[in-house]
């Protein structure tokens, strides 16, 4: 049976009561970074996302959403690969400084090169290197689909949580005793 889905919104939807709502999912944060700019004038991109997330493991498929009016998005759509940085706790300034458009958020930054040459950012719980795979229409983004071609994941760590337009930690022992028996 096919859904069908309403075309016409209500005039008096409030989109920031809806980005209050969507806040309260809490998500993880992770920085999507690639090689971008002119030809000729290479340099690195980088965006913090709290649109991250899995799609598939067979193949591996992973998304981030990146808004239209983003200065990046010419670089992302152009580049040969993404790096994922999936941040932990202590590195909340890093997320503050590539959720912004500064002129040099790279200034400081300790990075590494993955083998498919993507900027890595040191001390991030896990690494993904990705290739690019789809990318579609979002209404004000555009839904980047990448193919995992690598990954490493840190020993420990906290990681770095968005709920309610602020940070927060998990609870000491709050992991492992609301880990699910099984997942759909």
């Amino acid at each position: 049976m096919k859904r069908q889905i309403a075309d016409e919104i209500d005039p008096s939807f409030d989109p920031l009561a809806l980005r209050r709502v969507l806040g309260r999912f809490a998500t993880g944060v992770a920085v999507v970074t690639a090689e971008g700019g002119p030809a000729g004038q290479e340099a690195m991109v980088g965006m913090t996302m709290s649109s991250f997330n899995s799609v598939s493991l067979d193949p591996p498929l992973v998304l981030f959403s990146v808004a239209r009016s983003a200065l990046s998005l010419p670089a992302l759509r152009a580049a040969p690969g993404y790096g994922i940085s999936i941040l932990g706790r202590h590195q909340e300034h890093l997320s503050n400084r590539f959720a912004r458009p500064l002129a040099d958020k790279w200034a400081g930054v300790e990075v590494r090169r993955g083998e498919s040459r993507v900027p890595l950012i040191e001390g991030a719980l896990a690494h993904l290197e990705c290739a690019p795979y789809a990318c579609h229409e979002g209404g004000d983004h555009e839904v980047f689909i990448a193919r995992v071609l690598r990954f490493y994941a840190a020993e420990g760590g906290d990681p770095l949580i968005f709920f309610g337009g602020r940070y927060h930690a998990l609870a000491s022992g709050e992991a492992e005793r609301g880990r699910p028996s099984h997942a759909c």
